[in-house]
């Protein structure tokens, strides 16, 4: 007998993706969520990480544990290669899959700019494997630099810039300042700390470029306390793994480059055919449809969905989320032959850390710095963690690393 049960399929396990999964737990439909990784990750802790303060387990989850209890949901652990709107169905490297109707949550990668030097040589920011790989070439750095005679080459290994200015270039360099000052210095007893250069390089006239312009220099000055080096209005043009080139010919050498300046939709956006923005966003109309095909809907990093400026909305969790109980809610209104309705975005104030007791905040009209601000960033980002082990492992962590100052992921690990 063949079910004839709207078959609902999710593309990404991400924030958009595992939401939309949730919301239509009591809804007539089958539901297939598809995902190359076989687990949710928890990305804005990625830098911490790559930093040695948490390791990959905490801050990740294996889909089928969260949505276990949800009977009306499969996983699918494959590669989505194409989408073929026209046939209704995936192709994925386990076979086709086909839908009634289709939410696409692939979300972003990095997004270099065209310069292959860069996509090369710099580390991107966007999954455990990247971070990781942070992780170990940062302790590399410093285990090669102690056997260095060569004084120009090693202070190249021990200056690490973060390119871009936004919530993950302040926390990812704040982190390195403090890891470097605060726990390697004790496991490095010759090093001088003054030869070790952090390097923050923002294209921009300033930090954190969402926020109110009082938040952004608190951020700066901030940072510079913590001996990281502020540049604006610096374009990287090019990396070859030892020297940074900046527009206007200046030079850095260093032996790392952290690459948190750009970020794109997934590049299966582009094989759909459709409108794309230049940062590769699939354009949706005011109820998240793609544009001519009402059965499929796109939210998160991969949609391009305007504010009241016109401009579209950040690739940031708040947004997928939102999105995708809209998106839920359109589907099951489109099966009892209803209207679909808007999405309008509530946009919920942001957050970035700086290191210890410092941190920027803004929810709704209300602006925060330092302690509280800090306060705030831990407490929202606990909540947000997927399972009660994770969250207790990593407020354990970070109660050790606050009050004995060590990190104790220092390891270096095959990638």
């Amino acid at each position: 007998m063949v079910d004839r049960t709207p078959h609902v399929v999710i593309v990404g396990a991400g924030f958009g993706g595992l939401r939309a999964a949730r919301a239509l737990a009591r809804a007539p439909v089958r539901v297939t969520l598809v995902d190359r990784k076989n687990y949710h990750l928890f990305q804005p802790f990625l830098y911490q990480v790559a930093t040695a303060a948490l390791s990959p387990a905490d801050i990740a989850q294996p889909v089928r544990a969260i949505l276990r209890k949800q009977h009306n949901l499969e996983f699918n652990l494959s590669e989505v290669q194409q989408v073929d709107l026209e046939k209704r169905r995936l192709v994925t490297d386990t076979g086709d899959i086909l839908y009634d109707y289709l939410i696409l949550a692939m979300g972003g990668q990095t997004n270099s700019f065209g310069i292959e030097s860069i996509a090369r040589n710099a580390h991107g920011l966007k999954d455990i494997d990247d971070s990781v790989g942070i992780r170990n070439h940062i302790l590399r750095m410093f285990e090669l630099a102690a056997l260095e005679s060569d004084l120009d080459r090693c202070r190249a290994m021990r200056t690490f810039v973060i390119a871009g200015g936004g919530p993950t270039g302040v926390e990812c360099s704040g982190a390195i300042s403090e890891l470097v000052r605060l726990v390697l210095k004790k496991d490095y007893p010759g090093l001088n700390i003054n030869d070790v250069r952090i390097i923050l390089l923002e294209g921009a006239s300033q930090l954190l470029a969402g926020m109110p312009s009082q938040l952004s220099e608190y951020t700066e000055k901030a940072l510079w306390s913590k001996h990281v080096e502020v540049h604006f209005n610096s374009m990287v043009t090019g990396y070859d793994g030892s020297q940074i080139s900046l527009k206007g010919g200046e030079v850095i050498p260093a032996c790392t480059l952290i690459w948190a300046a750009g970020v794109r939709a997934s590049r299966l956006a582009d094989t759909l055919g459709t409108s794309q923005t230049r940062l590769g966003q699939l354009e949706v109309d005011e109820t998240l449809h793609l544009h001519e095909y009402p059965e499929v809907y796109v939210i998160g990093d991969a949609a391009a969905f305007p504010n009241e400026n016109g401009q579209p909305l950040p690739m940031v969790a708040p947004v997928a989320m939102q999105q995708a109980k809209v998106a839920a809610r359109n589907i099951q209104r489109a099966i009892q032959g209803k209207l679909p309705e808007k999405f309008i975005y509530r946009d919920p104030g942001s957050l970035a850390t700086i290191g210890r007791n410092a941190a920027v905040a803004r929810l709704g009209r209300w602006q925060f710095t330092g302690f509280i601000a800090w306060l705030l960033w831990l407490g929202v980002h606990i909540l947000q963690l997927i399972g009660f082990r994770n969250r207790l492992v990593v407020l354990i962590n970070w109660a050790w690393d606050y009050l004995f100052y060590d990190r104790p992921i220092r390891l270096i690990t095959p990638e």
